[in-house]
């Protein structure tokens, strides 16, 4: 087993004692004990500020401002069609992780400023160089795309780091975003650490920070019924966040399924702690997370080159998916594509979304 050795091992010996990756049936008693295992906490969107407007490019934006009680206050971006004033459906468009912190939202969201160089690079390597939030915004949606912990507006400055993260990001031909994302990602070990000593996980954090998200954009008076999407690190949130919010009404992962127990060969290094909360494991599979919320509408779309996933691990979990939507409901597709968002299975996103919620009462 690769990146384990001679102690390829302890995978058994934990098998042995406790049952891993059971194949937990979909239902609110699942969704319970996941919950409790990743620790996700209660929180708000207070205080909700408009911070400034603008159009440009066939979409009307807001920039948005909140505070869920710690850390710097949250921006968002609210993105609706150019000059559309009667109510749409909403959609919470959830950024990845990608390894690049400086940034969240503006990764798959245009705001007023043109993009920096490092997100035109994220969005070319992972997005066919679209704003893919902004671009469904034009399509007739209300948009929501909002930083969360550790990502943009809502970062860790340098100086809280320790200075034996710090002093790993010294290379002086980096930008300061990619200096800084050099540290963020060591960073991600202290946070998580933090956050279990909490009582909670990094996991359990974000999925509470898009909980309040996705609450405020169904408050909205000028929002109907409302879905979620992302890719990669976002695609796990959109998991998470179909997971403990009853009142998503549909919800799109791309590039981010795949069993458990098929990603021990080598697949974990590469992965943000979000993926392995503690005691998940315990709980259920990946998969039987990401369809907990059946028959509600479900859409997982998997690239077959994915270098973060084995295919494998991506059959088996459409596989085990599907047979929790005995009656229709899910749809999987297989992209050949490496790890991305491309146009193709963004155009797809978009169909789906609409026939899930622009036709619902």
């Amino acid at each position: 087993m690769r990146h384990l050795g001679e102690f390829a091992g302890l995978a058994e010996a934990a098998g042995k004692q406790w049952k891993l990756f059971p194949d937990a049936p979909p239902g609110p008693e699942l969704r319970a004990a996941a919950r409790e295992a990743i620790g996700v906490l209660d929180l708000t969107a207070r205080d909700v500020r408009v911070e400034r407007t603008w159009t440009a490019d066939g979409v009307d934006g807001e920039e948005l401002s909140w505070d869920v009680g710690y850390g710097p206050r949250t921006r968002a971006y609210l993105l609706r069609p150019e000059g559309h004033t009667g109510t749409l459906p909403g959609v919470v468009a959830l950024h990845c992780h990608a390894g690049m912190k400086w940034a969240g939202k503006e990764k798959i969201a245009d705001g007023p400023e043109p993009p920096t160089p490092e997100v035109r690079r994220v969005r070319a390597e992972l997005y066919g160089g679209r704003a893919y939030a902004s671009e469904l915004a034009r399509r007739g949606f209300a948009v929501l795309a909002h930083d969360v912990t550790a990502w943009g507006s809502r970062r860790f400055p340098l100086k809280d780091m320790p200075d034996r993260v710090t002093a790993l990001a010294t290379d002086p031909e980096l930008s300061e975003a990619d200096h800084y994302d050099v540290a963020a990602g060591h960073h991600e070990h202290v946070l998580e650490k933090y956050c279990r000593l909490l009582g909670t996980s990094f996991a359990g954090v974000v999925a509470g920070e898009d909980l309040a998200a996705a609450a405020y954009l169904r408050s909205r008076p000028d929002v109907g019924p409302v879905a979620c999407a992302g890719l990669s690190g976002g695609g796990l949130r959109s998991a998470l966040l179909g997971t403990f919010d009853p009142d998503i009404r549909a919800v799109a992962v791309a590039a981010m399924t795949s069993s458990y127990e098929d990603m021990l060969d080598g697949y974990i290094a590469s992965h943000t702690w979000m993926l392995f909360p503690p005691g998940l494991s315990r709980v259920c599979d990946w998969p039987a997370l990401v369809a907990s919320g059946a028959p509600r509408p479900l859409l997982a779309l998997y690239a077959e080159n994915d270098h973060l996933f084995p295919g494998q691990g991506m059959r088996r979990a459409h596989e085990a998916i599907a047979r929790r939507y005995p009656g229709g409901g899910y749809e999987g597709a297989f992209y050949e594509a490496p790890h991305a968002f491309d146009i193709p299975m963004q155009e797809h996103a978009f169909t789906w979304l609409s026939a899930h919620l622009k036709e619902s009462p």
